[in-house]
């Protein structure tokens, strides 16, 4: 039972790691191999394959061009782009290589399991990478890239020595990666939408700086069903939420206001649609332009709502912070 588990914390954890950085785990991976710097158990003398030369030189050179690419905003992404497909096919053969002689009902098995892993991990590093790139400098992605090699690199060492333990971690890995997903993966398509229209869209507004459009039926409807009112509404523009007290970040949406002054973020999701209610009485309301987009912040002494538009869209942004301004006090008429 032991060596079972031993061969498929190595199979697993090697999957793992090549969704982090494929090349770097069959380089560092093959030298140890060729250099005995670990002995292999007779269970996994099929790893003897990654010791060969030119495996070490192929996997060298690869590292070697994808180190530097790693290292630049945007091409970083370009390239796990490309990497998508290749990662988790890796990842897989290194487990079904691990796996040895084993039944070839349990070598598919083992690679289907193993491509997932690797999936899994590629998925959460280039989400993170895509983040990062919001940022225009580039030192959060020479420090994510190193922090991903240092990891390949302690990974091996566990799977070397601690296999089980290694085991251990990919599980609990994964499951935390898929916990983050979903959260992930919603800041990944925003940050994909907002640069792809800073890249497709002209530096001012121009006609989409009304802040009263036509709503979608659903969200009106939403927000309707939430409160229950004839009024009709002084600001309707689509934007993505940032954050703040029950608003989750990165919901595609709409931001209304009705006559009477409230407003609303409502957010028409598939699983779970949101209508939140954002308070204006004694907070500001202030723009400021970021690398991706212009965001509208209405901010009180504890708290913070946070709102994404398009960048460029500066006028829409002054608009919409003149026109959430309180309404005035409407003083009662002196009857003589």
């Amino acid at each position: 039972m032991e060596d079972v588990l031993q061969t498929l914390g190595v199979a697993l954890g090697l999957a793992a790691l090549a969704g982090l950085n494929l090349y770097l785990t069959v380089f560092a991976a093959g030298l140890a191999i060729h250099f005995s710097w670990v002995a292999l158990p007779a269970s996994l003398q099929s790893l003897h394959v990654l010791g060969d030369p030119w495996v070490i030189v192929v996997a060298g050179i690869l590292y070697f061009l994808e180190f530097w690419a790693d290292k630049v905003p945007w091409i970083d992404s370009a390239n796990d782009s490309v990497h998508t497909i290749i990662r988790p096919i890796g990842g897989a053969l290194l487990a079904v290589l691990a796996l040895g002689d084993a039944h070839p009902t349990v070598k598919v098995v083992a690679a289907l399991l193993a491509g997932g892993v690797t999936l899994s991990a590629h998925a959460a590093k280039a989400g993170a990478r895509l983040v990062a790139n919001t940022s225009p400098e580039p030192i959060s992605n020479i420090g994510l890239s190193l922090g991903e090699d240092a990891v390949v690199l302690g990974g091996l060492t566990l799977v070397a020595w601690y296999p089980i333990v290694a085991l251990i971690v990919t599980v609990a890995a994964i499951v935390v990666i898929w916990v983050v997903l979903p959260k992930l993966m919603r800041s990944v398509r925003a940050t994909s939408w907002l640069a792809w229209r800073k890249l497709n869209e002209p530096a001012e507004g121009g006609d989409d700086d009304n802040i009263f459009r036509k709503i979608p039926g659903p969200c009106e409807l939403l927000l309707r069903r939430a409160h229950a009112t004839t009024e009709g509404f002084t600001v309707a523009v689509p934007c993505i939420s940032g954050g703040g007290p029950r608003l989750p970040r990165n919901v595609f949406g709409w931001l209304i206001r009705f006559e009477g002054g409230r407003l609303f973020f409502v957010g028409p999701r598939r699983f779970g649609p949101i209508v939140v209610e954002i308070g204006l009485e004694g907070r500001d309301i202030l723009r400021e332009s970021r690398f991706l987009s212009e965001r509208l912040l209405i901010s009180g002494p504890s708290t913070t709502n946070v709102f994404l538009f398009e960048r460029g869209h500066r006028v829409l942004c002054d608009r919409l912070a003149d026109a959430l301004k309180p309404l005035p006090a409407v003083e009662p008429e002196l009857i003589p």
